[in-house]
């Protein structure tokens, strides 16, 4: 509900946009806030954007107009530009802090800005439809688009709901790449036509973040702005030959983005619309089967048969459902299950049905047929998996809901799957069609009683929950009681995850259903649901899963604002700066943190209080400031002293150990590291021993006690891959490449930091990237090669520059005097070695008397 008019001069306090529940209420905070700042006029906040984005690099092509700003401020939107609110917000108040609750009120506002930003994207096709008949003529016809020679090739295929449109576009996508392989395939749902209200049409920009991730960008080099995204999407796809397939399209708009511009890209597009503006070259109006076609449809589903005493009784059973395909399927799945009867039976029940209830459509006909000869307990099946929130789901989540045992529950998907009301998207996954979807949901709100939906939704949260507890237990068993508590006794069927890869394949797999149910639960009135799955899957979503972490523990902090609960609140605002942090946001980190930090002091947290100090610590150091940083990481060491918590620590001993050794006091690092290991081991937490051979090699390292070093780094690696750590296998590469460089191993060392390179892109961690370029142009360099390494480290410079990593910028500065005194240009140098002079001294670095040495020779 929008909030009620509030007369201008009530407008003395800030408004706090945490309190928003709905799109609406987030407009009117912001015109609450305009009001508050003096209230300048649109032009005037336009001209403030501008410069704010002018200033940070942004093209002229991605400024924004008054007219775009002042729809900001329109109420009854259903979406909002969350880049340009925030900057708005940012020209009205620019303070940090303040603009970081902005950024996390529209992440969790209603979930409609976030429910438009969530699609799966995937860089193959769903599995081809066995004994795929009919369409023979529109397939020659795609065939013909793609050999006609045509730079870019685009075919619509639309037709009504039922129709068969997505078969007929994958059917053809696999025919054609089995024919002539593309490069690329890229496929997603747009949802254009999605039953329930809150699964809107898929933003594009959303799309295209995630296609640009599948072609391999970076998800902090993605451009902001839909123009943006849509060059760096066509620059990936140039000279590539691709096939996208954009399925269950809304409108011309929301397509005209997703379409590639690259000679040998074929992109297929289903409707139900007639979409028009589009360059295509083939325009496939897709009808019902034709008479002929829904016969042989049928001949080939329903074999062997009797046809009774009507010979012409399956041509009565095709015009009965009005030869739709997905009408004849789902009869088809009704005949094969009612043994004993005559095609001639089918088509008799048919007209009696038809005339009995006045059933229009074959759809209709066609799925209260099926939904009706169904057993019950396989009907409460189907109506059930109809209320999960995520796409798609497995056995065990369907036992969970309907209560069953997981071999009972797989022989109702088998038969349910088999009489088409259910669609097999991969092996042991199941999905459905958006019709029988909206029907199935009917029929549980209709058969259902709410007590008993809610009482199997909850059986489907716990069994998440307790799930994901046992998978993190598998694969960090030191954390487990850092954890909050699983349901008790959970009695569903869960799958074995006591092995670590199974562990991890789980999470990985069921990653988007745990976003949806956190979504759910805390819209939905299970808030404790939402925060233990935050809590629980914190340690899984920090392996480079951070745009997920965002989502999931943003509706925790909702949950936990709402419920009041400022405990949780506080954990889930250190997640959240945890991920804005590893995605190069430093400044919303930081006010998250500090943020957390008061909410614990407030609670009586001491463990709490500790995670606080120690990310602060984490957050403080890169950005140069070194003693701040020190003196949070011993506070936090005392804090996990008085909780008893050893895994707290060990971590804040071997990240200690991290920071003696950039500040050169190497006996303490040394000191320090072998104190976190000792407790590591002891209470076995496998990643804290990881993390500390890792921060003991470096130190062994810079100590050139390098057998040693190489000894602990290669025991860090193994550990972080067993665990599935990509961000930190990454930092052991990057280390690994530092000790083969010392050794005058320059092809090892360039390998080691081009996989941490490789690893740090596809998780888009920016600020660690720089610390691997910088080790190329060292390797470069020490390998007589200063012209490479003066590209290396200007891209890490110009990469450290925008995430704030000073450290690192400094290093790169020092590279490159390095390269152009090798390249003979003594000037050159000169300038670079006072920059990263200036920047060392700052940071209280001892590099900075290595660097004075350089200038003196100089």
């Amino acid at each position: 509900m929008p909030l009620p008019e509030v007369p201008v001069e009530r407008f003395a306090a800030l408004p706090d946009p945490a309190r928003a529940g709905s799109v609406d209420d987030i407009v009117e905070r912001l015109r609450r806030l305009k009001v508050w700042a003096g209230d300048p006029s649109y032009e005037t906040i336009k001209d403030r954007v501008n410069a704010a984005w002018r200033a940070a690099g942004r093209p002229a092509g991605e400024l924004t107009i008054r007219s775009t700003v002042a729809n900001c401020f329109t109420p009854g939107r259903r979406r909002l530009n969350t880049d340009l609110v925030l900057a708005v917000v940012e020209a009205l108040h620019p303070e940090t802090g303040y603009v970081a609750q902005w950024r996390q009120a529209l992440r969790a506002v209603g979930g409609e800005i976030e429910a438009v930003s969530q699609v799966r994207v995937q860089d193959s096709l769903p599995r081809d439809l066995a004994g795929f008949t009919g369409r023979a003529g529109e397939l020659d016809e795609l065939r013909r688009a793609r050999e006609s020679g045509e730079a870019v090739v685009i075919s619509a295929i639309e037709g009504m709901a039922g129709v068969g449109k997505t078969q007929l576009a994958v059917h053809a996508g696999h025919l054609l790449h089995a024919e002539q392989p593309f490069d690329r395939v890229l496929f997603v749902n747009l949802r254009g036509f999605h039953p329930d209200p809150t699964q809107p049409p898929a933003d594009p920009a959303a799309v295209l973040d995630g296609f640009l991730r599948l072609l391999g960008m970076p998800g902090q080099q993605i451009p902001h702005s839909l123009d943006g995204r849509v060059t760096a999407y066509r620059d990936r796809l140039a000279g590539t030959r691709a096939l996208i397939v954009l399925d269950n399209a809304a409108t011309t708009e929301q397509c005209r983005p997703l379409l590639p511009d690259a000679p040998g890209c074929l992109t297929l597009i289903t409707s139900r619309r007639r979409l028009t503006g589009l360059r295509t070259r083939t325009r496939l109006a897709v009808d019902v089967f034709s008479p002929a076609e829904a016969v042989a449809f049928l001949e080939h589903a329903v074999p062997g048969i009797a046809a009774g005493t009507d010979p012409d009784a399956v041509t009565r059973i095709a015009e009965r459902c009005g030869c739709l395909p997905l009408a004849l399927s789902l009869i088809a799945g009704h005949i094969r299950n009612t043994p004993g009867w005559t095609l001639t039976d089918h088509a008799d029940r048919l007209d009696e049905r038809h005339e009995q209830r006045r059933l229009d459509t074959g759809v209709e006909l066609a799925l209260t047929l099926s939904y009706q000869h169904l057993p019950s307990d396989e009907q409460r099946a189907l109506r059930l998996a109809a209320l999960h929130p995520g796409q798609d789901l497995d056995a065990y989540a369907v036992a969970a809901l309907t209560g069953a045992d997981l071999a009972t529950t797989r022989s109702r998907l088998s038969h349910l799957t088999t009489d088409h009301l259910l669609q097999q998207t991969a092996t042991g996954r199941y999905t459905f069609h958006d019709l029988v979807r909206a029907y199935a949901t009917t029929r549980a709100h209709d058969e259902d009683p709410p007590a008993e939906r809610r009482t199997a939704l909850t059986r489907l949260f716990d069994h998440y929950l307790a799930t994901s507890a046992a998978a993190m237990t598998t694969l960090h068993p030191a954390d487990a009681h850092l954890r909050p508590q699983v349901p008790a006794g959970c009695a569903t069927a869960a799958p074995d995850l006591t092995d670590s890869e199974t562990a991890l394949a789980w999470l990985d797999a069921e990653r988007p259903a745990l976003v949806a149910v956190a979504a759910h639960t805390a819209a939905h009135g299970w808030p404790s649901h939402t925060t233990r799955l935050s809590r629980t899957l914190s340690r899984h979503l920090r392996n480079g899963y951070y745009a997920d972490a965002l989502v999931l523990h943003g509706h925790a902090e909702q949950a936990a604002r709402r419920s009041g609960d400022e405990a949780e609140r506080a954990h889930a605002l250190i997640d959240i700066g945890f991920a804005n942090l590893r995605l190069g946001h430093p400044e919303p980190a930081e006010a998250q943190f500090r943020q957390a930090l008061g909410l614990f002091r407030t609670t009586g947290d001491p463990a709490g209080e500790a995670r606080g100090h120690y990310h602060l610590g984490i957050l403080t150091w890169p950005a140069g400031r070194l003693e701040e940083a020190l003196n949070h990481l011993q506070k936090s060491l005392t804090l996990y002293g008085a909780a008893a918590d050893p895994t707290g620590e060990a971590t804040v001993l071997h990240t200690l150990g991290s920071l003696f050794e950039k500040m050169g006091r190497l006996p303490e690092a040394i000191d320090c590291c072998r104190q976190a290991l000792t407790l590591a081991r002891q209470t076995g937490n496998r990643r804290g021993e990881g993390h500390t051979l890792h921060v003991l090699g470096e130190v062994e390292v810079k100590a050139e006690q390098y057998e040693a070093a190489g000894d602990h780094l290669r025991q860090a690696l193994t550990r972080f891959r067993q665990l599935g750590n990509r961000a930190n296998e990454a930092g052991v590469l990057d280390s690994l490449g530092n000790l083969h460089t010392r050794l005058g191993k320059f092809d090892e060392a360039t390998d080691s930091y081009e996989q941490a390179v490789a690893i740090f892109r596809e998780i888009g961690a920016v600020n660690y990237q720089t610390w691997a370029l910088n080790g190329l142009g060292e390797v470069a360099l020490a390998a007589g090669r200063p012209a490479d390494a003066l590209t290396y480290h200007a891209t890490a410079l110009a990469d450290a520059a925008d995430t704030g990593v000073r450290d690192q910028q400094a290093r790169a500065e020092a590279g490159l005097a390095h390269a152009h005194r090798a390249l003979g240009d003594g000037t050159r140098a000169r300038e670079h070695f006072e920059e990263a002079l200036a920047l060392y001294v700052d940071l209280g670095m001892p590099e900075a008397a290595q660097i004075r040495t350089r200038l003196a020779e100089l």
